[in-house]
C-alpha cells in the first residue's frame, strides 16, 4: 500500500515542471516515503530513487527522506538492511538539492543528546562534506554554519580526563575530533591552492579561523595530555591540537602572530565580526594555544630563535593569568606548567623590576597565593607555592622589594592563620608552614630590613644636603634602588621618603602579627595534643 501510494504521487508529479510542484506534493511524498521505510519496502524505495525518470522529483523532494534513513541507520542492527540504507543515503546525497540537504543534515546533527551526539556526527560528517563541496555559492557561509553547529554539539560532551577515559572514549569525543579534522582539511586546502585570494576564499579563511579559536577553547583548554613522548604521539586530543595549529599556519595565522597579538589594541583578526560570546572566548583560546606550543612543544620550531626568555615570559604572563583565574584542576595545572616553563628559561635575579609595571606580573603572584591557599588539590597547592618561590628568585633585587610591597598576600596569610586551625588544616597552610616561613616570611624580613636601611640612609643624606640646595635652585634629586626620583623640592622628597618608610613599617607590623598568630596557634595545638590545658 505504501509503495503504491508513493508511486501514485510520483506519477502525478512526473508530468509537472519542477517549479510547479506544490507544498502539498512535498508533504505527501515525505509521508509515503516514510511509510515505505517503516514497513520495510527498502528495495522498492531504492528502485524508485534510482529510476532516471524520477530524477527531478528526487532532486526537489528526496531530501525529506534523509532524516528517516539516518534514524534507521542508527537504530537498525541488521547488517543487510544497514548496507541498503547506506546506499540509499549515498544516492540521496548525490541526487538531491545541496542547499536543502545542508539544512536537513544540520537539523539532524542538532537533534540528539548524550552519547547519540557523537554517533550522528560520525555518521553525517562525510555526507555533509560532500554536500558543501557541491555548493557553487555561499560556500564559506555554509562551512562556517556546519562547523559552528558541530562544535556546539561537541562542546556538550565531557572531555576525557584520564588515560583510561581517553582509551574507552565513552562519549566518542576523540573519534569526532579525528573525523572533524578530515572534514575540514579539503576547505583548508582550497585556501592554500587559491593563489588569487578571492573574496569567497577570504571569507572561508575567516570561518576556519573562528573554528580554530573555538577548538582551542573546547575541548583543548580543559584536555589533559600525557607526559611521556611515546604516548603523546598517539594521544587523539594532542593530535587534534597539532592539526588545529597546523590549520592556523596554513590559512595565514601562524601561532607567533596569534600569541604576540594578544593584549594589543589592534589585533590581526580585529576585522572579524565575532559575536559577543565568541569575543569572550578569545582569551581562553589564545591561552590554550600558548600552552600547547610552549609546554607541549607543538610546532615550537616556528618560533623565532632570537626571542629572549624574558620577552617570551612577558607575552605569556597574560595567558598564565587567564589560566590561573579559572577553578578547574586541569586548567590551573596548565597555568602553573606554562609559568614554570617560562621561569626556568630565565636566570636567577635577572628579571628586571620594570616588568612589575605590567599588570599581569603583579596579578599572577596574587593568583598563585590563591592557588596555594584555596585550591582543594594538594599537588596544585604545593606547585603554586613552588612557582611563587621560583618567581621571586627570578626577580632582581629591586623587583623582589617591589613585589613584597602589594601586601595583599600577607593580609591573606594573616586571615588564613586566624580562620584555619592547625588540626583542621582545610587550606593546607599548616602542612606547608615550614616552607612558607623559610621561603616567604624570612625573605620578607630581609627585604624589609634592607629597604628600610636604604630609605633611612637616603633621608639622612637628604636632610644633610637640603641646606646646600636651598641656596641654589631649590630643587634636588635622590636615587633610590638605582632609579632617580624626579627633581622636586627637598621637603617634598623627604615626605616621599618618609611615606615609603611608613609603608614598610605597616608591612612589618602585619608581618609581626602573622608570626605572633602562628606561634599562638602552634603552641595551642601542641598543648591540646599533650593534654595540657
Amino acid at each position: 500500500m505504501a509503495v503504491e501510494e508513493l508511486q501514485s504521487i510520483i506519477k502525478r508529479c512526473q508530468i509537472l515542471e519542477e517549479q510547479d510542484f506544490k507544498e502539498e506534493d512535498f508533504g505527501l511524498f515525505q509521508l509515503a516515503g516514510q511509510r515505505c521505510i517503516d514497513e520495510g519496502y527498502i528495495d522498492q524505495l531504492l528502485e524508485i530513487i534510482q529510476n532516471e525518470k524520477n530524477k527531478v522529483i528526487i532532486k526537489s523532494m528526496g531530501w525529506n527522506l534523509v532524516g528517516p534513513v539516518v534514524r534507521c541507520l542508527l537504530w537498525n542492527d541488521k547488517e543487510d538492511d544497514k548496507r541498503k540504507y547506506f546506499l540509499m543515503l549515498d544516492l540521496l546525497i548525490k541526487l538531491c538539492n545541496p542547499k536543502e540537504l545542508l539544512l536537513g543534515l544540520l537539523e539532524l546533527i542538532e537533534e540528539p543528546s548524550g552519547k547519540q551526539i557523537s554517533q550522528i556526527i560520525l555518521l553525517l560528517l562525510q555526507p555533509l562534506q560532500t554536500v558543501i563541496r557541491k555548493l557553487h555559492s555561499n560556500k564559506a557561509y555554509s562551512v562556517g554554519l556546519a562547523l559552528s553547529t558541530i562544535w556546539s554539539q561537541l562542546s556538550l560532551l565531557p572531555v576525557p580526563y584520564s588515560k583510561e577515559q581517553i582509551q574507552t572514549d565513552d562519549y566518542g569525543l576523540c573519534q569526532c575530533c579525528k573525523a572533524l579534522i578530515e572534514f575540514t582539511k579539503p576547505f583548508v586546502e582550497e585556501i592554500i591552492d587559491d593563489k588569487e585570494n578571492s573574496l569567497e576564499n577570504e571569507k572561508l579563511k575567516d570561518e576556519l579561523l573562528k573554528f580554530c579559536f573555538k577548538s582551542l577553547k573546547c575541548p583543548l583548554l580543559t584536555a589533559q595530555f600525557p607526559e611521556q613522548s611515546e604516548e603523546a604521539e598517539n594521544d587523539p586530543l594532542r593530535c587534534f591540537a597539532s592539526e588545529i595549529i597546523g590549520f592556523l599556519s596554513a590559512i595565514g595565522y601562524p601561532f607567533p602572530k596569534m600569541i604576540f597579538n594578544h593584549g594589543r589594541k589592534k589585533r590581526t583578526w580585529d576585522y572579524l565580526e565575532f559575536e559577543e560570546e565568541e569575543e569572550k572566548q578569545l582569551a581562553d583560546s589564545l591561552a590554550s594555544l600558548a600552552y600547547l606550543v610552549f609546554v607541549q612543544g607543538i610546532s615550537i620550531d616556528q618560533l623565532p630563535m632570537v626571542l629572549s626568555p624574558s620577552y617570551l615570559l612577558r607575552f605569556n604572563m597574560g595567558h598564565i593569568e587567564v589560566f590561573l583565574q579559572r577553578t578547574e584542576e586541569s586548567v590551573l595545572s596548565k597555568g602553573l606548567d606554562l609559568l614554570e616553563n617560562g621561569l626556568l628559561r630565565i636566570e636567577d635575579n635577572s628579571l628586571l623590576h620594570q616588568y612589575l609595571e605590567i599588570k599581569s606580573f603583579l596579578t599572577v603572584p596574587q593568583s598563585l597565593v590563591k592557588v596555594m591557599t584555596l585550591c582543594p588539590v594538594e599537588t596544585l597547592r604545593k606547585k603554586g607555592l613552588a612557582m611563587l618561590q621560583l618567581y621571586i628568585n627570578k626577580l632582581d633585587a629591586q623587583g623582589k622589594y617591589t613585589l613584597f610591597r602589594i601586601m595583599a598576600s600577607l593580609n591573606l596569610l594573616r586571615y588564613l592563620v586566624i580562620k584555619d586551625n592547625e588540626n583542621d588544616n582545610q587550606t593546607g597552610l599548616w602542612t606547608e608552614l615550614g616552607k612558607i616561613e623559610n621561603n616567604y616570611l624570612k625573605p620578607l624580613h630581609t627585604g624589609l630590613n634592607m629597604s628600610k636601611a636604604h630609605y633611612e640612609a637616603e633621608i639622612k643624606n637628604s636632610q644633610e644636603n637640603s641646606q646646600e640646595f636651598q641656596n641654589s635652585k631649590g630643587f634636588c634629586s635622590v636615587t633610590v634602588g638605582g632609579e632617580e626620583i624626579p627633581n622636586m623640592p627637598p621637603e617634598m622628597q623627604l615626605k616621599v621618603l618618609h611615606s615609603a618608610l611608613y609603608t614598610f613599617d605597616l608591612i612589618e607590623s602585619v608581618l609581626a602579627r602573622v608570626e605572633e598568630l602562628i606561634e599562638i596557634k602552634t603552641k595551642s595545638t601542641s598543648g591540646e595534643n599533650t593534654g595540657i590545658k
